[in-house]
């Protein structure tokens, strides 16, 4: 009977034990265990980039909080709170339901105070101040926010920040003014833990996209689709639309790339894959970003792609390039970090918190590979399910647009009239499609919230209470929320009722733009709901069917 080779130690040199020692050392080398990597310069380019994404949050949430959840907004806070308060069973039911500050206190105070504390923290992380702690605070106050924003939440844009920054605490350096860290490098369970959430991002989004996706995924149809019926599709993304059937077969093609090839090639192909999936990934995001402002998500996915290199990596780059000034700067800041002593409990502690994190994830990815419902978890599950992936949204699965494609692209626009319904006036969006000859400019990472909000909510069934609302504040003039639209079509005399017409919208081709300077075509398709207006009682009613 043949045998396996013999090393002169004795050691086994066969097929299978040469595979079993290459794919033990990749993955030690991914999980920052080999002894030869350190992480100080992507851990402050991770940092810096989330503090920048922070600001920009905050900045937006300053901009529609009020209007959004203030005590006269469209969705006040007031009225919220009660409702999950009835619906709990316990204190701890409530946390649950609604994690956030706002239990605290819900008018405009409250919200404007974490709204600054949510900037100071953000400006705190950008100087490198605490970042533990800062970092912490980020994620707290915006939780408290996504948490209340009932329905102004949105379904992934949020959750990724969320969990990346709370997963980030523990990747970031101890001290309140660190610099690069090399006092405090993260531990090989912080590296683990942002690097598996990488791959989770990743992988997920491309392997649900074949094995449970829309079909238009599988027939590569699927991005003829996406430019047109995404909320915000730029100019890029117009003119990408009109390019032929087999450019965009070589974009899905590319999507399975960069989201399954490439995430494989990052733990099983050294440090030459790291670069690989790295390079695949930032392309690939950002050609979303420029082409559909899916906001912050495309931005904050480019961050975390540095989780994939490495100090010595970044060094070499810059060798190869003829960088030398900078590799000399890089490699300098860089000594051999040595990990300070922490007592048993802190460290047994994040072991168990970190590990039960990543057990719950790749538990909850199973479980949705295989098909099933969240909702059909055993109870022993359940619980910790809820709360870490609904409550705290700070584990998350992720796979955008690869369950359902809209074929069509509607809106619902809001129309008032102060004349008894003779004329009517359109208010005007600041980036939704609306007005035929333009398209919504560069914002991302910015988030139109209350446009992205409107947008969703096209498409619900049954009919969004939130449309309704907004009609009333419109007749209200509530300031706060005409400053979400972009000018006050009524500067003479207030609308006394507003109607929500739904219009179907598509791109011209390329022929009609040069003619025309035309970006949509536009037809009315009907009406969301009935109309509000002001009745003879000078009470704000909804008109009946």
């Amino acid at each position: 009977m043949a045998t396996e080779q013999q090393t002169p130690a004795g050691q086994p040199r066969g097929p299978m034990s040469r595979a079993r020692a290459y794919l033990a050392g990749e993955l030690r080398d991914v999980c920052g265990l080999d002894g030869r990597s350190t992480f100080l310069w992507p851990r402050w380019i991770l940092l810096r980039a989330l503090a920048v994404l922070f600001i920009v949050i905050f900045a937006g949430i300053m901009a529609e909080g009020q209007a959004l959840i203030g005590p006269k907004g469209i969705a006040p806070l007031g009225t919220y709170f009660p409702v999950v308060a009835k619906y709990s069973a316990n204190p701890v039911e409530m946390l649950i339901r609604a994690p956030t500050l706002f239990w605290f206190g819900d008018g405009s105070a409250m919200i404007g105070a974490l709204e600054w504390c949510g900037m100071g923290a953000a400006v705190a992380l950008l100087l490198g101040v605490w970042p533990r702690v800062t970092l912490f605070a980020c994620w707290l106050f915006l939780l408290s926010f996504v948490a209340s924003w009932q329905a102004f939440s949105s379904t992934i844009i949020d959750e990724v920040m969320l969990e990346t920054s709370l997963l980030a605490v523990a990747f970031a350096p101890s001290g309140f003014f660190p610099g690069l860290g090399a006092k405090s490098p993260p531990r090989a369970i912080a590296v683990f833990t942002m690097r598996w959430l990488l791959f989770r991002m990743m992988f997920e989004s491309g392997i649900m996209k074949i094995v449970l996706g829309d079909p238009h995924w599988r027939n590569f149809t699927a991005t003829e689709l996406m430019y047109e019926t995404s909320p915000f599709p730029t100019i890029i993304g117009y003119w990408v639309h009109q390019l032929p059937h087999g450019f965009h077969v070589g974009e899905v093609a590319f999507t399975y790339v960069a989201e399954i090839l490439a995430p494989l090639a990052a733990i099983f192909c050294g440090r030459r894959g790291r670069w690989v999936a790295f390079l695949c990934w930032v392309a690939f995001q950002m050609g979303i970003q420029l082409t559909s402002n899916f906001g912050w998500l495309n931005s904050a996915s480019m961050a975390l792609g540095v989780v994939l290199l490495d100090d010595q990596m970044l060094v070499s780059a810059a060798r190869a390039f003829r960088l030398s000034a900078l590799a000399r700067y890089l490699d300098s800041k860089v000594t051999r970090p040595v990990l300070g002593a922490i007592g048993a409990w802190r460290l047994y502690g994040l072991r168990a918190l970190l590990g039960t994190h990543f057990l719950l994830t790749l538990y909850v990815f199973a479980v949705v590979l295989l098909g099933r419902s969240l909702k059909d978890l055993p109870q022993l599950t359940s619980r910790p399910v809820e709360y870490l992936f609904g409550g705290l949204r700070s584990a998350n699965v992720y796979y955008p647009y690869a369950y359902f494609f809209s074929t069509k692209k509607f809106e619902v626009e809001f129309e008032g009239s102060n004349d008894g319904g003779r004329t009517w006036r359109t208010y005007p969006f600041k980036f939704k499609a609306q007005q035929t000859d333009r398209i919504c400019p560069f914002i991302a990472p910015w988030y139109a919230r209350f446009e992205a909000t409107i947008e969703i909510a096209t498409f619900n069934v049954p009919r969004s209470r939130l449309m309704p609302k907004i009609a009333v504040q419109l007749i209200n003039r509530n300031p706060d929320v005409l400053n979400l639209f972009d000018g006050d079509p009524f500067p003479d005399a207030p609308a006394r009722m507003v109607r929500m017409p739904v219009y179907e919208f598509s791109f011209t081709d390329k022929e009609t733009h040069d003619r025309t300077g035309l970006f949509w075509e536009k037809k009315l398709a009907g009406y969301y709901l009935p109309m509000v207006y002001v009745n003879d009682e000078n009470r704000i009613v909804e008109a009946t069917e």
